[in-house]
């Protein structure tokens, strides 16, 4: 037997497109070829796209008139030459007796025909070209594309959203009109099965089917989505559906080249399975499927479950009794003369370990300063190699970063000793105050701040030790999501502008303190902007002296 799983690429060609439209498709698909990859990991840079858009639609228009322009005087000089050919071609001696006729005639052959040729030849897009290529350096490409698709597939697993409320915009708190039609969710699946993940594949493959069935119209076949959808659902395990499926497929293209051998090795399949089993034939559910039809597979991360149930905002261990242990207070750094005449506003967020958040810490002032000085230099937010010691990106943490000295402005230089000034740590060997921007489902994934004993050498090249504290500012509220959660002990902090919050990594013995592992849920609604201080153990030697026990 010739297996012939799996499916090709035969492409379905549906109407015909205007001439405008092949023109601006072609534009757009060149200009995607060199592009800055991963725009998509920050909303900062992503506003600019949305400005650059707008001129581009400007630009559009622009061309539109200039070509209706030149079409309505072409137009016209049909019509007016169409009424004297009929009378020329009448009489043709008679209308040449006219020496009027005759010198028109000439003149028109000579000049007026030239003239109209130059209107023909000449190109309006030049303009639309030429700006387009002004902009193409910052257009998305491919990779930001699968970027954001994997985003979504992202928010839809850790908020535990369905497809049909994410195609209809319809997410918790928010509700607006920025739909996925047939086609969108077609590449969602498309996207997903191209990875081999065959478990988003098959949501947003079946929800582009629902909405097909439904009545809207697209572009894609429902062949198509039939031929990747029923291999998709073989991939999860499901025989008796993807024989469903594959049956639809053929009595919707009887010739399709895979699906028949498909369907017969379904079959066999099936009956291999039943007799092993020994069990009868049952026919698949007429339930539709949705979130929680088949089992999300497992992936690299131990505490998936616990980090993703915090984001949502359950399982949070926040006792009554743990409750009545939290104080909120004037903390003014053990009377440090910049907080005697000012103290900040401490609250306790949680008890052991210990998280203290700092309520009014930024002005809006300040936090447009940072973000107008990081907004040029955000880069995708790397992470040690704990091997090497060398900064490298990862795919666990999505967003984009930018690193700002004390000595740029005078902002970063107050922020740096107000830090001091509340800590009682000194930041002269902190490492610089890091600015990130989180976009489309943005993350960081569970992780320690601090280097553990297997890895020795995470910031052997600084000389300063390891990093003994966080001191992390919020500088943006958020719609929804984008949490700092503690799995450890079930801790979810959210996100509040103008605020910090501050915890030590390790304990006065230098040993780390586990408990501290940590992750920045993904954003589901909004913009994340925060800037974070990593405070290192050289220099805090009589500031926070040894404790008497690992633990202290």
């Amino acid at each position: 037997m010739v297996c012939t799983l799996g499916r090709g690429g035969r492409v379905t060609e549906q109407g015909r497109m205007s001439k405008l439209l092949l023109f601006v498709s072609s534009v757009l698909l060149c200009c995607c070829r060199t592009t800055r990859a991963e725009i998509f990991t920050s909303i900062g840079q992503m506003t600019d796209l949305i400005y650059t858009e707008k001129e581009l639609v400007q630009s559009l228009r622009e061309y539109i008139k200039a070509e209706e322009s030149k079409l309505a005087t072409v137009k016209s000089w049909a019509n007016k030459l169409d009424a004297l050919t009929r009378v020329s071609t009448a009489d043709p001696e008679g209308y040449l007796a006219h020496p009027v006729n005759a010198y028109k005639l000439m003149k028109r052959l000579n000049t007026e025909w030239s003239e109209l040729e130059s209107l023909v030849l000449q190109n309006p897009a030049d303009g639309f070209v030429s700006n387009m290529s002004v902009h193409r350096q910052y257009f998305p490409d491919e990779e930001d594309e699968t970027g954001a698709a994997k985003a979504l597939m992202r928010l839809q697993d850790t908020y535990q959203l369905d497809s049909e409320a994410f195609s209809k915009g319809k997410l918790p708190g928010v509700h607006s009109n920025a739909v996925l039609t047939v086609d969108d969710c077609f590449d969602m699946g498309k996207t997903a099965y191209n990875d081999a993940d065959y478990y988003h594949a098959v949501l947003w493959l079946q929800q582009a089917l629902k909405q097909l069935d439904d009545g809207e119209e697209a572009v894609v076949s429902k062949a198509d989505i039939l031929d990747y959808l029923s291999y998709s659902v073989y991939q999860m395990g499901d025989l008796p559906r993807a024989i469903e499926l594959t049956r639809r497929l053929v009595a919707i293209d009887p010739s399709h080249q895979r699906a028949g051998g498909n369907l017969r090795y379904f079959e066999q399949l099936l009956m291999k399975q039943l007799r092993e089993m020994n069990q009868d034939y049952q026919p698949p559910s007429e339930e539709p499927i949705q979130l929680g039809t088949y089992s999300r597979p497992k992936d690299h991360l131990p505490e998936r479950e616990s980090y993703e149930a915090l984001c949502r905002g359950e399982g949070i261990q926040m006792t009554e009794a743990r409750r009545s242990r939290l104080f909120c207070r004037y903390h003014d750094g053990k009377r440090n003369p910049h907080l005697l005449l000012k103290p900040v506003k401490e609250e306790d967020e949680w008890d052991s370990p210990h998280i203290v958040r700092y309520l009014d810490l930024l002005s809006d002032e300040e936090i447009e300063k940072i973000k107008e000085l990081a907004k040029p230099r955000l880069a995708r937010a790397t992470v040690r190699d704990p091997k090497t010691g060398v900064l490298t990106t990862a795919n666990y943490r999505v967003s984009k970063s930018a690193w700002l000295e004390g000595e740029e402005d005078p902002v970063i230089d107050r922020v740096n000793q107000r830090i001091e000034a509340i800590t009682g740590l000194t930041v002269e060997t902190a490492e610089l105050l890091q600015v990130a921007n989180y976009g489309v489902g943005g993350q960081y994934e569970p992780h320690f701040d601090f280097s553990r004993k297997d890895e020795p050498d995470a910031f052997k090249r600084l000389g300063t030790g390891n990093r003994v504290a966080t001191f992390l500012n919020y500088m943006s509220d958020v719609e929804a999501g984008g949490a700092t959660v503690f799995p450890d002990f079930g801790a979810a902090i959210w996100p509040r502008k103008g605020t910090s919050v501050f915890w030590y990594n390790l304990f006065r013995s230098g040993e780390g303190d586990y408990r501290t592992r940590h992750a920045a849920c993904p954003v589901l609604v909004g913009s994340k902007w925060v800037s974070n201080k990593w405070i290192h153990e050289r220099g805090q030697e009589f500031r926070r002296p040894c404790g008497l026990t690992e633990v202290d």
